[in-house]
């Protein structure tokens, strides 16, 4: 017998899930790189560098013999800024995730999103890009809180709501939402119209992989019927 389950809440990625932020964060990064006179990237390969926070980021972007503490740190105090001039003017919702984002409300399931992008960036865009639509939590990367694969943003999320984690669906488009889910005792979901390949994602552990925006209310459906 299939197991049927009942989910009372989904927290979603953002970049990458709910937003199409690539050309944004690539202009940035090179922005930086080339100020410091170096090599800059393509979108496609800056797609592949991005899900784990600006320090994480760092390291994949700069020349080794760079990787020193104080360039990190300059380098992400220097993307911060060059980010936060621009972080709205390419980057847009995926298309249909507005309108299912509303039916979910409608539905009564609770919107929560948890990313590594840095906090102030999450929070001004889901206030910008989705202004409409209810959350219960925003969480985006602090000092204070460890980001993903560690699941302490998710399980705080659920406590918050005083959900069990099994009640919780997880959605995002790399291997570190999956595996942030996996670690939470969430119900793992990928999605391919973001940064990353199906592979990936089943190699972390999705259990469901979804191709299109809609698939995710067709998934509430049926199992919340």
């Amino acid at each position: 017998m299939t197991k049927k389950y009942s989910f009372k809440a989904v927290i979603f990625d953002l970049d990458g899930t709910l937003l199409d932020t690539l050309e944004d964060i690539t202009d940035s990064v090179n922005k930086v790189l080339a100020g410091m006179d170096l090599s800059v990237y393509s979108s496609e390969q800056v797609k592949y560098f991005v899900g784990q926070g600006m320090e994480v980021l760092a390291h994949r972007v700069l020349p080794e013999k760079m990787l020193r503490e104080a360039l990190i740190k300059t380098f992400v105090e220097r993307l911060k800024a060059e980010y936060g001039k621009r972080w709205a003017e390419k980057t847009r919702p995926y298309d249909g995730i507005p309108e299912v984002l509303a039916e979910l409300s409608a539905m009564e399931v609770i919107l929560n999103v948890f990313s590594n992008k840095a906090d102030e960036f999450v929070r001004s865009s889901v206030r910008f890009f989705f202004n409409e639509i209810t959350f219960a939590h925003v969480l985006g990367s602090r000092p204070d809180r460890p980001n993903k694969p560690d699941p302490a943003g998710a399980l705080y999320i659920a406590s918050a709501l005083s959900l069990s984690p099994e009640e919780c669906v997880f959605i995002g488009d790399t291997h570190t939402d999956m595996e942030t889910a996996v670690a939470a005792g969430m119900y793992p979901v990928g999605v391919l119209w973001g940064f990353r390949t199906e592979e990936e994602l089943r190699n972390a552990g999705a259990v469901r992989i979804f191709r299109y925006p809609l698939d995710i209310l067709n998934f509430f459906r049926q199992n919340n019927a």
